[in-house]
Parts: C-alpha cells; sequence; structure tokens
C-alpha cells in the first residue's frame, strides 16, 4: 500500500509542488472573473476553485489536470442567477454532479471516441484565441508601465528556463514582477482591483431552496447543459493532458470524479466547474505531473486568499497576462497551418468551422458540436463514394449480374439504387452481395426497390452472398410489404 501512495503522491513530490504554487496563483484572477461573469460574489468561484480542486487531487481520473471554476460553466449559469439567486445555482451545482456521477457510471466517457482529432485541434486552437483574447481588455488604455511588465514578465517566462528548471518560470515571473511592482510603486491594476478576497474558509451549507418539483423545474433545464459542456471541456483537456504528458487516463472516472467534486462545491457556497486547459497547461509545464500538484494547488489558493489576502492582492495583473499568454502560445496547434496544406480539405473545414463558433458564441459546446456535426457528415459522404456497383452479361445474353461492393447505407442507397438498369430487356437478374454490407433501414428499403422494380419489368431476381448483419437487417426491416420477396432474399441467403 505504501508503494502504491508514494507512486501515485510522492514520485515527483518537489516538481508537483512548485507547479500547484505557480498554478493557485495563476487561478486567482481567472475564478474572481469568472464569477464576475456569472453574476455571484468573487468568494463563490475562489470557493469552487478550492473544492473542486482539492477533491479531484484524490478522486479525478487524471493526475496533473487542473479543475476549477471556469468560464464555459459560467456562461451558462447567468440567467439562473439573475432570475432566482444564488441559491439556487448551488442546488444546481449539486444536481449537476449528481448527472456526471450517473454519466461516468453509464460509461459515457467512451463517446469521446466520436471526436475527431480534427475537432480536437479545433478546440485547443479556438480556446488558446479565446485565452488570449481575454488579457486584451488588461492591455488596453493602459499606462506603458504595463507593457513593460507584460514584456518583462515574458521574457522571464521563456528566458529562465535557458538557465535553469529548477523553479518553474511562471511562478518566478509572478513573484518578481509583484516585487518590482511595489518597490517601484507603480500604478497599475492588481489582483486587488479584481474584486474582495474571502476572508473566512468555506463551510458547508445546504442550499436554502424547497425541496420540491418546482425547484427541479427549475434548475434541470440549467444542470443538463452544465453537465455536458463540463464534462465536454474535461475530456478535452484530458486528450490535450495525455499528449503533453503521453500518459493514458480513465475517462469514466473523471466523470465520477467531476461529479464528486461539483457535489462538495455546491454544498460548500462554490459554482459548478470543470477541468482548466490553460492551468492545466501551466501544471505540466511547470514539471507537474501527480495528484500532489492538484492538492497543492487549492490548498494554496485557498491559503493565499484567506490568510495572505493582503499580499495576494498586490500581484500584478500584467504578470498573469504575461503567463495566460505563453499558455495561449503553448496551447495553441501552431502545426494545423502547414497541415492545411497537407491534409483533405474536409478535414480542415472541420477543424476551421470548430475554431469560428467556438471564438463567436464563447460556447466550448457549439463549437464541438458543429465540428462533429461536420465531421459525421464528411465521413458519411466519404464512404459512400466507396461503393460501386458492376455487371456483367450472361452469354446468351439472358441473365445480368450485379455484383455490389462496399457499404450501403442512407447516404450511398440512393446511388446504389441508380446502379441498376431496370430497363433492360433481360430474364434474370443476380444480385451478389459478397463484397457489400448493408447498415441501416434506407439501405434495405433500396435493396427492396431494387426487387420490386426489376419484378415489375417482369425479370426474375435473386440474392446471393448476404452476410449475417445484412441478413439481420433485411430479416427484420425488408420487403414489409412483400412477404414472398423477403422469403426469397432469406432462402437465397
Amino acid at each position: 500500500m505504501w508503494s502504491q501512495f508514494k507512486q501515485t503522491w510522492l514520485f515527483n513530490v518537489r516538481a508537483d509542488v512548485l507547479a500547484g504554487m505557480a498554478v493557485a496563483l495563476a487561478l486567482i484572477p481567472e475564478a474572481i472573473a469568472f464569477s464576475i461573469i456569472a453574476g455571484v460574489d468573487p468568494t463563490v468561484g475562489l470557493y469552487a476553485s478550492f473544492c473542486i480542486c482539492v477533491i479531484m487531487a484524490f478522486v479525478g481520473g487524471r493526475p496533473g489536470q487542473i479543475s476549477a471554476a471556469t468560464g464555459a460553466m459560467a456562461l451558462l449559469m447567468v440567467t439562473l442567477v439573475s432570475e432566482h439567486g444564488l441559491e439556487y445555482l448551488l442546488a444546481a451545482t449539486v444536481l449537476t454532479g449528481v448527472l456526471q456521477i450517473i454519466f461516468g457510471v453509464l460509461k459515457l466517457g467512451k463517446l469521446m471516441r466520436f471526436v475527431s482529432r480534427s475537432v480536437v485541434i479545433g478546440f485547443v486552437n479556438a480556446l488558446a484565441i479565446l485565452i488570449f483574447l481575454a488579457q486584451v481588455p488588461e492591455l488596453v488604455n493602459v499606462t506603458w508601465h504595463v507593457y513593460a511588465m507584460a514584456a518583462a514578465g515574458l521574457g522571464i517566462i521563456y528566458g529562465l528556463p535557458l538557465l535553469t528548471k529548477a523553479v518553474p518560470s511562471p511562478l518566478v515571473c509572478i513573484v518578481l514582477l509583484t516585487i518590482v511592482s511595489v518597490w517601484l510603486g507603480l500604478d497599475i491594476t492588481t489582483v486587488g482591483d479584481k474584486g474582495e478576497l474571502p476572508d473566512t474558509l468555506p463551510v458547508f451549507l445546504w442550499p436554502d431552496v424547497p425541496l420540491n418539483v418546482d425547484t427541479l423545474l427549475i434548475i434541470l433545464p440549467y444542470a443538463v447543459p452544465l453537465a455536458v459542456v463540463g464534462l465536454l471541456e474535461s475530456m478535452m483537456t484530458q486528450t490535450i493532458v495525455d499528449d503533453l504528458t503521453d500518459t493514458k487516463t480513465d475517462r469514466n472516472k473523471e466523470c465520477r470524479g467531476q461529479g464528486i467534486a461539483n457535489i462538495g462545491a455546491g454544498f460548500m457556497g462554490g459554482m459548478a466547474g470543470c477541468a482548466m486547459i490553460g492551468q492545466s497547461v501551466i501544471n505540466v509545464k511547470s514539471g507537474g505531473r501527480g495528484r500532489l500538484s492538484q492538492l497543492v494547488a487549492g490548498v494554496f489558493l485557498i491559503i493565499l486568499v484567506v490568510f495572505l489576502s493582503d499580499y495576494v492582492s498586490l500581484i500584478p495583473m500584467a504578470a498573469l497576462v504575461a503567463v495566460m499568454t505563453m499558455v495561449s502560445i503553448g496551447t495553441f496547434n501552431w502545426g494545423s497551418f502547414k497541415d492545411l496544406k497537407r491534409l483533405p480539405i474536409s478535414t480542415n473545414i472541420v477543424m476551421v468551422s470548430t475554431v469560428v463558433v467556438v471564438v463567436w458564441t464563447h460556447n466550448l459546446a457549439y463549437g464541438v458540436f458543429v465540428g462533429v456535426l461536420l465531421a459525421a457528415v464528411f465521413f458519411a459522404a466519404k464512404v459512400g463514394n466507396y461503393m460501386h456497383v458492376t455487371s456483367t452479361l450472361s452469354a446468351d445474353k439472358q441473365t445480368r449480374r450485379y455484383d455490389v461492393v462496399g457499404q450501403v447505407f442512407f447516404s450511398s442507397a440512393e446511388k446504389f439504387i441508380e446502379s441498376f438498369d431496370f430497363k433492360e430487356a433481360i430474364e434474370k437478374v443476380e444480385i451478389h452481395l459478397n463484397t457489400a454490407h448493408f447498415w441501416d433501414i434506407t439501405a434495405v428499403a433500396s435493396l427492396d426497390k431494387v426487387v420490386i422494380k426489376f419484378r415489375r419489368e417482369g425479370t426474375d431476381v435473386e440474392i446471393f452472398g448476404m452476410n449475417e448483419a445484412t441478413k439481420t437487417v433485411v430479416d427484420k426491416f425488408g420487403s414489409a410489404n412483400d412477404p414472398e420477396a423477403a422469403a426469397k432474399l432469406i432462402d437465397n441467403h
């Protein structure tokens, strides 16, 4: 047991601790900003980030991944908070967690296999753009000191690793620029200007809402999209961290863990959250690999905002802008520009569409939905084009043999029907399906149509070579209005 504990928690202590500290500093302004977006007090976002980060350290499926309050989730809460108040948000957060646990038990994490690589790249690029755009307000209508500090921060972040990697450069950037800002007395925006930090630890509380059907009807329409978007962003983040660390994780465990974390957040006065790509990238690039980095990030966050708030409030936003700019640059898949010339046009359309929709709507779920939908349409069209039918005429010119090759389904059914010459004056037609597969009722209906059309012309039709899967579909759905035809199809199998 000790060896397992050591392998899980203590294999990378120094790097995990330092990385967790860097993440905690970057989480503070993000949590405050997302609270403002949702229309709640900054304390709600900070408590949520603390609870989710700590709980996920123990029950999450992806070590090294950072989960907390996020902008994608905050956008879905605005109407609920404005119309019903904070207590209903807390209740919705708890219900969100329950739904996510159910999704995990049902093993819905496996649905991520339907998300193509082009959608993932588009999602990542869009998020990198959004992260950068979120920093722009901090660079507008400011003095030259802010630009100088941000430039200096980027210099530290990218220059320090060339000298030493003993300490994460984002952490050095934040600490050093804070010292310089205080020493020089610079009049620039700080973390303290973004909102009031909490002065007490979070405590358990039950959402003060009526426990009845009316309450459920109010929070359910918000809890469902929160659960879906939260898991979607978490699964996407897992994919990125898996690639960065060359490891694999348990998606269904991550679903259950997110659910437990959100239930905990709701009962501790926090809003719903999920995995954060930006902070996860900071953690990984700072050397964080284990669950300890997540735990340190959460614990250090609450220590900073509750016990060291006077010092945390002095951190210049320019330093955090530099850190998040590094995250944006590191997150963006720069190789996707070269791939535009190398990859098929359909793949590029899927990737670019995902980017455009996410950036335009600021809703990750919309972008991924559009990307998956386009990828499915292009795939269906491509597979449908591979289906073809060849034919040969017998020596006596009385029998035509048709050989069907490929996949017959809704996309290729029309092409399948058009491959036959129903007006040809022959006695018999043989349709061989040895190298074909019929997938759906549209395909079966097309086969029925072909048989019926030939028989209307007085031509005898026989079907050969149906595989078991095709036979099952035809037997169940084919020739519903022509029992004789159905019997002959099966008899000739």
